[in-house]
């Protein structure tokens, strides 16, 4: 073939060669756009629940911050020692929030006229559990610090901190359910300024209670209980809206509805939980390895940790709403492209994290060792570094945890949450200290995560009960 013959077949050709990829380039666009639609949802609804995560661990930070500097390593270690009563209150109210307006979103994608039972039904039994929390920290403080593994100068700190954040219990719990449904009924934004206000508001009134009126510890209680009432008092204004698709009915509480909302929680209850069951373990790990000083440097690496955690955390609520939604409607290719687009944000985030902590370790270490300790600084310092390895590990189990939970799959789910939040920490967390002393238990937090990880994996792989759904 000449040139000239060639060059002539492809003038020719060039009109249809250009129709085919006019063709292939508007059907890009139209599977683009719904694409793109599904990214900016998804930036959306993660970014507002990362931010308002951030916030309230900085709310955290800063307790802690103002505790260590009015306190002394005592009050950090005090703080440390009651932070599981803390994680326990989250997770039962986790768990009922979470669970409920999972099951509200679903049912409402669904069409199906029930979803208000849902918040009804989690109100009233928030009010009854959180009822009990009350009543056992007004009354016996002092015994539940001394459970804790308080010796006589922890107690005497930790008894009028630990009635005053237990009488607030009820609200604890029912912000849960207020930010999750608000969530879940299509407004975000509203829930992540309800937890940006109430953090913020948390932080100053910290300031002012423990150093100007110089309240001490029931200070830092007061200020941590009265940020929740915030945050409900904003994410109502969510029901005066027209928008609004929450309905409250006074009812007789119904176990059966709270199982069932319960089942798809499970994954907010074990999250929250694993914090506190991981404190405990490390708690008295390091209380017999290295005295009070062991358990302040814990201390230090549990508040960086719960920081990494909270963003975790927003990642997994982020694509809750949104994962239940189009799992509701059947649409269960784009469930699957939120779960891609989650997990590569979160290990993105992950090794951000990891890195940062690797640069700055002396940094971060200094900001609660106000006291200067050398023993701190060290213990601190190597822990941190060694215990931080399992980040990219624990986001990958939070974000399928979580979708597991928001796609109707309660069981798999259930088994991650309870090997990763109790089961496998606590277990490596002892054996590896028997073996190799305290950085043998710092590793324990890696090991966990990576054996919940294969777990994770494996659930996500397999054939669920919805035949659709395999496909994607």
């Amino acid at each position: 073939m000449t040139f000239q013959s060639g060059l002539m077949i492809a003038f020719l050709d060039f009109p249809g060669k250009l129709w085919y990829s006019a063709n292939r380039i508007m059907v890009y666009y139209r599977i683009g756009e719904d694409y793109m639609e599904v990214v900016r949802k998804f930036t959306k609804y993660v970014s507002l629940n990362i931010f308002a995560m951030i916030g309230m661990s900085c709310y955290i930070l800063a307790d802690s911050y103002f505790i260590s500097v009015a306190e002394g390593a005592n009050g950090l270690a005090t703080l440390n020692l009651v932070l599981p009563l803390y994680n326990l209150i989250f997770a039962i109210g986790s768990m009922i929030g979470l669970g409920s307006a999972t099951r509200f979103a679903i049912d409402k994608a669904r069409g199906e006229e029930k979803e208000g039972n849902y918040f009804s039904n989690a109100v009233v039994w928030t009010l009854l559990l959180g009822g009990m929390f009350m009543v056992i920290g007004g009354f016996f403080p002092e015994k539940i610090v001394e459970f804790m593994g308080g010796d006589g100068d922890l107690i005497e700190i930790g008894t009028v901190y630990t009635r005053i954040f237990m009488l607030f219990a009820p609200a604890f719990m029912l912000n849960f359910i207020w930010g999750a449904f608000v969530r879940n009924d299509g407004a975000p934004t509203l829930a992540m300024a309800a937890t940006l206000a109430s953090s913020f508001s948390n932080i100053m009134l910290d300031y002012v209670f423990m150093f100007p009126l110089k309240m001490g510890m029931a200070g830092a209680a007061l200020a941590t209980g009265m940020s929740p009432l915030i945050s409900i008092g904003i994410c109502s204004l969510h029901f005066f809206g027209k928008e609004n698709q929450i309905k409250f009915q006074i009812c007789k509480p119904s176990g059966k509805k709270l199982m069932e909302a319960c089942k798809l929680g499970v994954s907010g209850f074990v999250g929250e939980m694993s914090t506190g069951v991981t404190t405990i373990v490390f708690n008295v790990i390091m209380l017999y390895l290295l005295g009070n000083v062991g358990v302040a440097a814990y201390g230090v690496i549990a508040n960086l940790a719960i920081v990494a955690i909270s963003i975790f955390n927003g990642l997994a609520q982020g694509t809750q709403p949104l994962i239940s939604r189009y799992y509701g409607q059947s649409k269960y290719k784009v469930v699957r492209k939120i779960l891609k687009m989650a997990l590569a944000t979160g290990l993105v985030i992950s090794f951000l994290i990891l890195g940062s902590m690797y640069m700055f370790t002396d940094f971060f270490v200094a900001l609660f060792n106000s006291e200067h300790s050398q023993r701190l600084a060290e213990y601190a310092c190597v822990g941190l570094r060694l215990y931080f390895l399992g980040l990219p590990f624990a986001v990958f189990n939070i974000v399928g945890i979580g979708y597991l939970g928001a796609v109707e799959r309660a069981k798999p789910a259930m088994v991650a949450a309870i090997l990763r939040g109790l089961v496998a920490i606590a277990g490596f967390a002892l054996l590896l200290s028997v073996w190799f002393g305290v950085k043998g238990a710092w590793l324990a937090f890696l090991a966990s995560e990576f054996v919940t990880s294969v777990v994770t994996f494996v659930a996500l792989g397999r054939k669920c009960c919805n035949k659709e759904l395999e496909k994607y």
